[in-house]
């Protein structure tokens, strides 16, 4: 989603470059940084989950008793008996790709403080958890929010673990949840929903309340990136969208040749692509301000670079003199770093193609439909059809004032790629645009459960659909309510860490710290809660 919207949109580094058809995909950065012994890897190990919890739901007829092998993966480094489990959940990428959350990460910081159990439960329908051998409509109906939350719960009631003695489950042992971004959410709803058996969570960067459209994603960009490339692209954007505007086909096809982009004939897959750079719709074959990071293991600073690019001062003649190109369709005006903008294209984006051809699915093209109706399980089958029928959030261009992206970029691009991937099955068909209610009915921004932690930063660029939007109400914490708005972080930056809280920068220790210090005061009152299951007297 979430972002990815995901995300969707894990927020996860790109392994390679994918064809913009896609979304990104996570990478598996595991790292050997332990000072203590550690595993090398983390065996699979699996449980038989139900695919379908809600046997008297009419959502989800006809109903099948099947069950599926699902993957989790279990670190027990710092474990002692009587210590809580620590769950990180999957979210919209395989459980691998998690491991750096149980080697360095939040998971890694937590556990050592507690003595505590780590572990990752692959999401349904991702990595190699998927219930059917394809993603049918039909095989997809399973794919919703309530059916993953309740896999959370299954699986904090049923799990055992290899070499581990002793009974672990829930609710007699506490289990602490953590997810980020899409797990966030799924964490926030996974405590609200299952809080007689999920003793509490930290949602991280917690995407609680959707929407249809969200031109939001790039505000925090318009605001905080280097504000002479944030111009430089606004008027680039301005003087294009102008000539969509007039039907100016000539002027149109002599600027996506400036790009090296002149096959793409639908103008919304070139405003995508030239997008790619800042970021989606939805695809992100390179990385963007989301993929930005405190920790230079992770994060990619590909955006700087970009915008750097872009404003050069020092760029060559050929390049500079492609600004006045099209002087003429701009009442003599220069397109100030348009040579450096479309050079950038041309050198970073048109290789990754591989000598495709440009207007095709293996390159830059999206209008393909048998391509999108492929039913072949994957990573973003599996997230595209959650954003078409519950998660929503569209990235768009915003309907008033400068924009990063063309405002040809609008929901019903989006919205064509659900209806070609998932036509209409034998029982299950996806709505028109997304049934935004089955998310937003946890709460929205009014979302509250006992011992859940909200955490955001101050420039994710999905701020505005997490607790601590600019559109929500004032926030204040309790030990109870606990909430945290870290200055100058993006996406769920805390996940994050370097096996050493005291060495990490101080925005980010600070987060780590009052995490730990919120989930001491948790697992103090965990005895009086247990003897009156659900009762706190924080």
């Amino acid at each position: 989603m979430y972002r990815l919207l995901l995300n969707v949109l894990a927020a996860l580094p790109l392994a390679r470059a994918m064809n913009p058809a896609q979304l990104v995909a996570s990478k598996n950065a595991a790292h050997s940084l332990e000072r203590r012994q550690r595993p090398s890897t983390y065996p699979a190990n699996t449980i038989d989950m139900p695919i379908d919890h809600f046997p008297d739901s009419p959502r989800y007829a006809p109903h099948t008793n099947a069950t599926f092998p699902q993957r989790y993966y279990v670190d027990s480094t710092y474990y002692k008996p009587g210590g809580p489990v620590f769950l990180y959940i999957g979210g919209e990428t395989s459980g691998p790709s998690r491991f750096p959350n149980l080697e360095t990460g939040i998971v890694q910081i937590l556990m050592s403080a507690f003595n505590g159990l780590g572990v990752i439960l692959e999401n349904r329908y991702y990595g190699e958890s998927y219930p059917f051998n394809t993603s049918t409509t039909d095989e997809l109906a399973y794919l919703t929010t309530e059916q993953t939350i309740a896999d959370n719960a299954y699986f904090a009631t049923h799990a055992t673990f290899p070499g581990i003695e002793g009974n672990l489950s829930a609710p007699g042992t506490p289990w602490i949840l953590y997810g980020g971004s899409l797990a966030g959410a799924q964490t926030a709803f996974s405590v609200k929903q299952y809080g007689d058996i999920l003793y509490g969570g930290i949602a991280s960067s917690a995407v609680i309340k959707t929407v249809l459209a969200y031109p939001q994603w790039y505000a925090p960009i318009q605001k905080f990136a280097p504000q002479d490339c944030v111009t430089s692209i606004n008027n680039i954007i301005d003087k294009f969208d102008a000539l969509v505007a007039a039907n100016n086909t000539k002027a149109i096809q002599e600027f996506k040749a400036v790009f090296g982009l002149e096959a793409l004939t639908d103008n919304r897959d070139f405003a995508m692509t030239v997008a790619f750079p800042i970021g989606g719709p939805m695809n992100y074959p390179t990385n963007t301000w989301q993929e930005l990071n405190w920790n230079s293991t992770y994060g990619h600073p590909d955006f700087f670079e970009f915008c750097s690019n872009v404003t050069n001062l020092d760029a060559p003649k050929n390049i500079t003199k492609v600004d006045t190109l099209l002087s003429q369709y701009s009442n003599g005006e220069p397109w100030t770093n348009l040579g450096n903008y479309a050079q950038y294209v041309k050198q970073k984006l048109l290789p990754l193609c591989d000598g495709a051809p440009i207007d095709s699915t293996s390159c830059f093209g999206t209008q393909n439909q048998t391509f999108w109706a492929d039913v072949t399980s994957s990573t973003s089958r599996s997230y595209l059809y959650s954003t078409c029928t519950e998660q929503g959030v569209y990235q768009v261009a915003p309907p008033t004032g400068p924009s990063l992206i063309s405002r040809v970029l609008q929901v019903d691009y989006t919205q064509q790629w659900c209806t070609w991937a998932f036509p209409k099955g034998e029982y299950n068909s996806i709505p028109s645009t997304p049934d935004l209610s089955y998310y937003n009915n946890y709460g929205g921004f009014n979302f509250s459960a006992d011992r859940l932690a909200l955490i955001d930063g101050n420039v994710d660029v999905w701020l505005d659909v997490c607790y601590h939007s600019n559109n929500a109400s004032a926030r204040y914490s309790t030990d109870l309510h606990p909430e945290y708005l870290i200055a100058g972080a993006g996406h769920h930056w805390d996940s994050y860490g370097i096996l050493d809280v005291q060495a990490e920068p101080q925005f980010i220790q600070q987060a780590h710290l009052w995490e730990i210090r919120t989930v001491r005061k948790w697992l103090k009152d965990f005895g009086r809660w247990k003897e009156g299951k659900g009762h706190s007297e924080l």
